[in-house]
């Protein structure tokens, strides 16, 4: 993509819309897609191994920095970790501060027993945690709908319109927590995505009443994140749920954000970038979970990086500044079962900001599923020193 006199990348010719996966797909045909032929292959060529240390360094526009340190704080979900809960098998951990000042993780298809496909079937759920000291480790304090981890509103899974529920990102907003939710028929296959509210802390949860189409913006706003800026506005970086296209930028005044008509695309048109233009593209790539964070003044990016296998980070000034320039680093690789460590994970995705992380000392919440034999499907907590450095 070019860049224009004023830094911000001129848009390419839209390419064809691909053919989204149907109904069919299942959940392990839909992760494996994830990284191509990359996952379960082996590592890519030139992924360094070692330790915990993610040495490569993409700083477009910047000097290289030295190597990140990694470190695999711990397992957060699994047997003994919420059996508690009914929720051995579990994925994503979407972190949240509550108004009452918790953190809660809301979390994707989850199974009492330690497998894909094993027992009482719930999405989403959701966690509390009052763990201060991040290093230490997440630590479980509760579960929303009480002893048991609950579904967050009722439904019935493989219902003749949709088959499951997946969080993509939830936010705090004054005393009410938002939560957007896409509807699927078979992973891949989003029929509508929609927002829901609590005013609770978490406790019980509403439809707003806010739902938008699967084909919104030729698909790119199924899968999203947002950040509360200090403007007032929440600003969205969403993506097809595919795992294979760019993502695009809305705002939305935070008052207004159950409603879809309010939501303004960032977009080029006429040799300039405006609100309110058609929505461009404003990074290409193949895109899985997303997490948009305002963190220390700046904002950062972090996402599973499915076409190259990796959970990558991007630290901007706004979120409309240019992010093929910006500062951007390799996080975590995917890695090979059997020859894993800190900074290497086979069959990775996720990776939340948790609360509580700065930049120079990030925690994220990283999901891990082995497809072939449906355990392990856990989440994980990492730590990455020096992205800031």
């Amino acid at each position: 993509m070019r860049v224009s006199d004023d830094g911000n990348p001129r848009p390419a010719a839209a390419a064809p819309p691909s053919g989204r996966a149907g109904p069919s797909m299942n959940r392990s045909a839909f992760l494996r897609t994830a990284a191509g032929a990359v996952v379960g292959s082996g590592l890519l060529a030139g992924a360094p191994m070692g330790g915990a240390a993610a040495a490569q360094t993409r700083t477009p526009g910047a000097a290289a920095s030295q190597a990140l340190e990694v470190t695999k704080i711990a397992d957060l979900t699994g047997p003994g970790l919420t059996t508690r809960f009914r929720m051995e098998a579990t994925d994503l951990g979407v972190p949240a501060v509550t108004p009452d000042g918790r953190m809660l993780f809301v979390f994707g298809d989850t199974f009492e027993e330690a497998r894909v496909g094993g027992g009482w079937w719930r999405s989403p759920v959701a966690l509390y945690s009052t763990t201060t000291d991040l290093d230490g480790g997440v630590r479980w304090s509760g579960a929303v709908g009480g002893d048991a981890a609950q579904q967050l509103w009722p439904y019935e899974h493989d219902n003749p319109v949709f088959s499951t529920v997946l969080p993509s990102d939830v936010i705090t907003i004054g005393g009410t927590m938002y939560l957007h939710a896409m509807v699927n028929q078979g992973l891949g296959n989003v029929v509508w995505t929609e927002i829901w509210r609590s005013d609770d802390s978490g406790a019980t949860w509403v439809h707003t009443g806010a739902k938008f189409p699967s084909d919104l913006h030729g698909g790119l706003f199924q899968l999203l994140t947002w950040g509360l800026g200090n403007d007032g506005y929440v600003y969205v970086y969403s993506t097809e749920f595919t795992r294979s296209k760019p993502i695009i930028l809305h705002r939305v005044r935070s008052e207004r954000i159950a409603d879809p008509a309010a939501y303004e695309p960032w977009g080029y048109r006429d040799g300039t970038w405006a609100w309110g233009n058609p929505p461009t593209p404003i990074l290409d790539g193949a895109f899985g979970e997303l997490c948009l964070r305002p963190l220390d003044g700046k904002w950062m990016l972090t996402w599973f990086n499915a076409g190259d296998y990796r959970i990558d980070g991007i630290v901007v000034d706004t979120p409309t500044s240019n992010l093929h320039t910006a500062y951007r680093r390799t996080l975590i690789w995917g890695g090979e079962w059997g020859a894993e460590d800190d900074s290497h994970v086979a069959q990775l995705y996720g990776g939340y900001i948790i609360p509580g992380s700065t930049l120079d000392d990030l925690h994220l919440s990283v999901s891990q599923w082995n497809t072939d034999n449906d355990w392990p499907y856990r989440v994980m907590q990492h730590r990455i020193r020096g992205f800031g450095a």
